[in-house]
């Protein structure tokens, strides 16, 4: 059963797939009834999924490893997510 959120958090989503390109990502929305955004780095071959959550302060998105975005600043956001798929893997350099 799909949240009450569920249409926002598409939305927050979906705005958030739109700027990806800009930022060198790929990105493709999966999950169905409770969707999230499965983004990757053609170059760097790394990905992620990326949760779109509300919070105390608004709509939040959260990614592996420790990234967290705001939905007020999506630019930022996808910028903040890119880094993270641009950088090497820990361990590797």
């Amino acid at each position: 059963m799909a949240s009450g959120y569920t249409g926002e958090r598409r939305a927050h989503l979906q705005a958030l797939a739109e700027l990806l390109p800009d930022h060198g990502l790929v990105s493709r929305m999966v999950g169905g009834d409770e969707p999230v955004l499965w983004a990757w780095h053609p170059r760097t071959g790394r990905q992620t999924l990326v949760f779109a959550t509300p919070s105390s302060g608004g709509w939040v998105f959260l990614w592996s490893p420790r990234g967290q975005g705001g939905a007020d600043d999506l630019d930022r956001t996808a910028d903040a997510l890119r880094r993270t798929l641009d950088a090497a893997p820990q361990g590797r350099e």
